[in-house]
């Protein structure tokens, strides 16, 4: 990807990035702690991040839009919907990942 254009590239990772957002609402089964668990983010952090690209280019983006630019809907709404309590395990292994450091 080193002889891309600048514009060409910045194309390609919004692509993806649009294809990430379309799969995980798809796949509303996949907690948010089971994707910490796995990959060390989940649908919380791509909001975050997409609020911290809005804020260094100032576009005024709140985090509630964020969250529904990600999620497909208000983050309330989503856990409503399709959030489970996490399980022993599953808090087991985040706690894990935060003594790592992820």
């Amino acid at each position: 990807m080193n002889d891309l254009e600048a514009r060409t590239q910045v194309e390609l990772e919004a692509a993806v990035f649009r294809r990430l957002v379309a799969h995980l609402r798809t796949r509303t089964d996949v907690q948010n702690i089971d994707l910490m668990n796995l990959a060390g983010f989940c649908r919380n952090c791509l909001s975050n991040w997409l609020k911290d690209a809005a804020d260094e280019k100032g576009v005024v983006l709140t985090k509630d839009e964020s969250r529904k630019a990600v999620y497909g809907m208000p983050y309330d709404e989503w856990k409503a919907k399709f959030q489970t309590e996490a399980s022993v395990d599953q808090q087991a292994g985040f706690a894990a990942n935060q003594a790592k450091g992820h």
